[in-house]
């Protein structure tokens, strides 16, 4: 593999994989972070005088286009960003797209529709992905992998492409790798993990493996419901994955042999129904109303969750800690995103909720150590997988 700052992209066509998977509303983007931190490999690749076809995806259409999913909206902003035209052909293959990358000249930019429009970008069968790549492969003369969100998937743009053509992994894959690896490779120590979001089941892989690397592990969110129920706590109506409390018992004796402390919240704020107008009321953990159920953990579970977390060098949180859209049920999330920004050390915002999260409570970017890009593919690094996407890479 060659690194970026050696690659020859002079008067080539680069096809680029991006991660633009954005949260829309309304067809209007509510966090534009993902657009934003593609730009440093767009501008060095343009800078270096080569043309771009960039693919990205948007939400899960299943092979089927769907206007809800369009990147439309992502090719406005990404040429608002850029101060320059965003060529949008509104189509994946074909042969006006193919018209259309022939005629690029150096620094201009073609923004592919939606990739999983195509059925054929993440088929399970190999060679239906073989064949959908090599369609894509004559767009291009060179491959960059810069969609760090979607490495952990076997797709045809992913893992199939950068087979076919020269590569390298873009600015944002690099650095991605690189702060995961002072996550898993001797981090500095003491290093802590808060891990939030609705179910246990989603980060079992993360935990089981984590639990022999960190020295504090705290949990939140939704998923935290199941611990308190495998202790024998009454929960009321709040989310539980009855299915898990036999894994989370012997979660909790791993993490007792292993000598890592494990934090669950004390207090609880609860409310009788999922709503942003829901009269929040705080309860002990160990004394959940029958008819509430638990929105967000309490203000003295925060301070402690707080207090932990600033006593570390390396800290990684994924998982907000509680409804934070409501305005109601945010204060946990926020008061832990705060302590963040307080660690000596480097501090990881694991991406997806955890990314949109420091946003939406008014953090800036660069009171982080690193905010990732990639929720699934972070966890899934971090649980030890071999993700797809880097090997094919070579990294």
């Amino acid at each position: 593999m060659s690194s970026l700052a050696s690659f020859d992209v002079a008067g080539k066509r680069v096809f680029l994989r991006c991660d633009l998977n954005v949260p829309l509303k309304d067809g209007v983007i509510k966090d534009d972070g993902r657009i934003k931190a593609s730009l440093p490999t767009i501008k060095l690749l343009l800078d270096k005088g080569a043309s771009l076809v960039i693919a990205a995806h948007l939400g899960r259409p299943k092979g089927v286009a769907a206007s809800e999913f369009s990147l439309a909206p992502v090719a406005k902003r990404l040429g608002e960003l850029l101060g320059q035209e965003i060529i949008f052909t509104g189509d994946v293959t074909g042969d006006s797209v193919s018209a259309v990358a022939q005629s690029l000249q150096p620094g201009q930019v073609l923004l592919l529709e939606n990739i999983r429009f195509s059925a054929a970008e993440t088929s399970k069968d190999d060679s239906e992905r073989a064949a959908f790549a090599a369609t894509l492969a004559q767009l291009a003369d060179l491959y960059v992998g810069d969609g760090f969100g979607a490495v952990h998937r076997k797709h045809a743009s992913v893992y199939d492409l950068p087979k076919l053509l020269p590569h390298s992994a873009g600015l944002l894959v690099e650095a991605e790798v690189e702060v995961l690896k002072k996550l898993t490779q001797n981090p500095v120590r003491p290093y802590g993990v808060v891990l939030g979001g609705a179910k246990v089941s989603d980060k079992l892989g993360v935990i089981e493996n984590l639990l022999g690397k960190v020295d504090v592990l705290a949990i939140g969110g939704g998923m935290v419901f199941t611990f308190l129920a495998a202790q024998g706590k009454e929960i009321g109506t709040s989310l539980v994955e009855s299915e898990m409390i036999d894994v989370v018992k012997a979660l909790i004796q791993s993490a007792a042999d292993k000598g890592v402390k494990l934090i669950l919240p004390s207090d609880i704020v609860v409310a009788a129904a999922f709503s942003a107008d829901a009269t929040p009321t705080l309860v002990s953990a160990d004394d959940i109303p029958h008819d509430q159920m638990g929105l967000d953990i309490g203000p003295v579970s925060a301070a402690h969750f707080a207090s932990e977390i600033e006593k570390c060098a390396t800290v990684f949180w994924n998982g907000p800690m509680g409804v934070f859209e409501f305005a109601n049920f945010a204060a946990g999330t926020k008061i832990v995103a705060s302590a963040l920004t307080k660690v000596s050390g480097i501090s990881v915002v694991g991406g997806g909720d955890s990314a949109a999260a420091v946003r939406a409570l008014g953090f800036a970017d660069s009171e982080f150590g690193y905010i990732s890009t990639g929720g699934g593919a972070s966890l899934e690094y971090l649980e030890g997988k071999e993700l797809p996407g880097l090997l094919a890479l070579g990294l």
